[in-house]
């Protein structure tokens, strides 16, 4: 058995003190958790600090019982992969996926490590889960069914601006979900008859050209689907949107402060805070196959009134009235 000695310092007299394991608890374990973001740090900072105060109201203390690994990807779908396995190689006893493309990227990455993700689109046919309630394998999590939501999104705006006809659909075919978002667009589209025009930007790098191409082909108002990238690049995509002068409508509520005119999203905080119950559960013992996977039931619109007297868009009383944040 091995005693422990330590010096204690008491009234100016140094006295060798011997203390035996079975006097006092156990030395506390550190819990190893990794956190994957597409973003930078600084964009993914404000989800980070919701995450890890869910895990401080659960009891976890940085440095106490829990550290973290945190690895960002810069908005750059391809370093996923490579840093997914960095991650794994790092021994994280979970996995924290704030997206389609990281919950694929840790995916790869391993099959046993436990897999939490939030804020993630369409995780039944993107076969993360056999089904919502037996998840089946070591993914489990929150699961946002964003194209559901981006059905309710183009309906606002077609409220908000009832002439635009011609609404460009922002995608970034790297990501999981970019089918379903587009189906979800031309379905919300057909049923208002309007007429959807499918845009792509798959890297930071194409983002002016698809701004170019929506105004080549003469959309009047734009809707961008939830992607990382895009929330990473919101300065200069706001910028570039800005010039076209279109009304452009979001599915991430932090690009309205930006200048966005509106969003209709859950709150992505409150998702990152919650996550930490499923990572509470599961480093202390759950099984993420047993842990069936949620959604969530309350939803945010944010309007941007300032943008909306810019573009000389007059918002009708009633969506007003349901805007949970109105930015003067």
């Amino acid at each position: 058995m091995i005693i422990r000695r330590r010096l204690l310092i008491a009234g100016g007299v140094v006295l060798l003190a011997a203390r035996s394991p079975a006097w006092g608890q156990a030395e506390m374990k550190i819990r190893r958790v990794g956190f994957l973001m597409i973003t930078s740090s600084n964009s993914a900072a404000g989800y980070y600090d919701a995450f890890k105060s869910g895990m401080r109201g659960l009891g976890w203390r940085e440095g106490r019982n829990v550290e973290y690994r945190a690895a960002y990807a810069d908005g750059q779908v391809e370093r996923l992969d490579a840093l997914a396995k960095e991650l794994v190689e790092q021994k994280v006893e979970v996995i924290l996926a704030a997206s389609s493309p990281i919950v694929q990227a840790a995916q790869k990455a391993t099959s046993t490590i436990p897999i939490v993700m939030t804020n993630v689109s369409n995780a039944v046919d993107s076969k993360f889960v056999a089904s919502l309630a037996r998840p089946g394998g070591n993914i489990t999590g929150v699961t946002s069914q964003s194209e559901e939501v981006l059905g309710k999104l183009i309906e606002i705006l077609h409220e908000m601006v009832p002439r635009a006809r011609r609404i460009a659909i922002l995608v970034n075919e790297l990501t999981p979900p970019h089918r379903a978002y587009w189906t979800a667009a031309q379905n919300a589209c057909a049923a208002r008859k309007l007429v959807p025009l499918r845009v792509v930007a798959s890297a930071p790098d194409q983002i002016a050209a698809a701004i170019a191409q929506i105004v080549r082909e003469k959309a009047q108002a734009i809707v961008v689907v939830p992607d990382g990238m895009y929330l990473n690049e919101r300065a200069k995509l706001e910028e570039l949107i800005r010039a076209t002068r279109l009304p452009a409508a979001y599915a991430i509520c932090e690009h309205v402060p930006a200048g966005g005119l509106l969003c209709y999203s859950a709150d992505r905080f409150r998702l990152f805070q919650y996550a930490a119950t499923f990572v509470d559960k599961i480093l202390k013992g759950a099984k993420p196959a047993d842990l069936p996977v949620e959604q969530p039931t309350k939803f945010d619109l944010v309007i941007n009134l300032k943008t909306a007297r810019a573009l000389g868009i007059k918002i009708p009383q009633t969506v007003l009235l349901r805007a949970n944040e109105v930015i003067e």
